[in-house]
């Protein structure tokens, strides 16, 4: 009875509507499948399509990089570097790369190993460049000065300008879409300026250095790794600095 009396109730409502003007009503069928929701867009992911350039390196550009590489090898131009030194760091990754990132001098692990950011602080820039959704293989990493200070002491002005043709010859054969300066002593020598690092960082700055074609690379520059170990508060900063790198070549 109960069955019936509601059965007419609605046949009475369905009435009213269409006598209302109605002309369809939408009704939930009882166990029907609920729609399945819209897919989320898929988060970018650097693969080699989008984090490498299209055309492989030239046979010409790897020549003129090892010419580079051998020459710094057998640099002399600053007698306590080279006389103190136990390797010459001169860089390593893929030279094919979209994004370069540039520190300040190699350190007691780096000299002993002739590879860039391989101590502590290289250790954590690995896990930023992870973060990012990179592989340490997809990006180049190079220093201003290819050779270790005594002691770990910042660079010297000379020093840097001793070295600037060594990273200035690279980044043209590389010719990176941008590069991330790491620390003070990388952002104010590539940049030429003497510009705190504070107030450097999280901006976009044009390299004035030579570049393939005279093509415009951006420069990001951002804390060196070294810093953060000493001040991990500001790790949420770099962090902010990798996201607008990400979101530029993304």
């Amino acid at each position: 009875m109960t069955k019936e009396k509601n059965n007419r109730e609605a046949f009475l409502y369905l009435k009213s509507l269409k006598e209302s003007g109605v002309k369809e009503v939408l009704v939930e069928r009882k166990n029907a499948p609920k729609p399945k929701p819209a897919a989320l867009p898929a988060r970018p992911v650097w693969s080699d399509a989008a984090a490498l350039k299209a055309e492989p390196v030239s046979a010409e550009t790897q020549a003129a990089l090892k010419a580079l590489r051998e020459e710094a090898l057998k640099c002399v131009r600053c007698q306590e570097l080279s006389s103190t030194r136990q390797n010459v760091v001169f860089g390593s990754g893929n030279e094919n790369c979209k994004l370069m990132f540039v520190g300040e001098a190699p350190g007691r692990d780096e000299d002993k190993q002739g590879l860039p950011f391989v101590g502590d602080a290289g250790k954590l820039l690995t896990q930023i460049i992870e973060a990012m959704g990179l592989k340490r293989e997809q990006v180049y990493i190079a220093n201003t000065l290819k050779c270790r200070p005594p002691k770990n002491r910042p660079p010297e002005p000379d020093e840097v300008a001793n070295c600037r043709p060594f990273l200035e010859k690279q980044i043209e054969l590389i010719n990176p879409a941008m590069i991330c300066a790491l620390g003070k002593h990388a952002s104010q020598a590539l940049l030429k300026t003497d510009i705190p690092i504070s107030k450097l960082r999280g901006e976009f700055r044009d390299y004035p250095g030579p570049t393939l074609g005279g093509i415009r690379i951006p420069v990001m520059c951002t804390y060196h790794p070294a810093y953060l170990l000493r001040n991990p508060a500001e790790k949420r900063t770099v962090w902010e600095d990798m996201k607008k790198i990400m979101k530029a070549l993304a």
